[in-house]
Parts: structure tokens; sequence; C-alpha cells
């Protein structure tokens, strides 16, 4: 199963304006933000995560929501997050 993840932005790299860093339940990445070009993406914004590239920006509420019930499915959540703590954009 493939999965959509919600995660807050917490850094937009300087050096490399496709990339964020991303909080996904404690485990920060960099994830790729290019498919968001033309929207405004910030610190604190939240966003639809897979295999490594932000879908669509998502509001709080819909983050919420969606973890939740991520959560509440069980295994394919917990493969998920390991998968996103294996995984790794290189920055530079």
């Amino acid at each position: 199963m493939c999965l959509g993840i919600p995660g807050e932005i917490v850094e937009i790299l300087s050096d490399r304006p496709d990339l964020a860093m991303v909080d996904v339940c404690g485990v920060k990445r960099a994830i790729n933000i290019g498919l968001l070009e033309g929207e405004s993406v910030l610190p604190g914004d939240w966003i639809l995560i897979h295999v490594g590239f932000a879908l669509s920006k998502i509001d709080e509420v819909e983050a919420k929501a969606a973890l939740d019930f991520l959560e509440s499915i069980g295994q394919a959540y917990e493969d998920e997050i390991e998968a996103l703590r294996e995984s790794m954009i290189e920055e530079g």
C-alpha cells in the first residue's frame, strides 16, 4: 500500500529552495517541494508527502485528521514511517 503522509515544514533550505526540512511524527527529512512550485510554502505549513516528494499543501486540521487515520490503520503506517526514516534526499 502506498500512503501519503502529512508533515510540517520546519525550514526551506536556502541553498536548495526545492527542498524543505519536514517533520513527520518526530522524523525530520529533506523533502522535495518542487511539485508545489507557484504555491506559497513556508515553515509551519503542512504538506502531503509520498516517496520524498510533497504532493500538495494541506491545512493543519486535514493533517491531524490524516495522522489520526494513519495511526488507526497500524502496520501500513508503521511501515511508511520506517521507510521515511531510512530515506534521505541528498542536500548538496
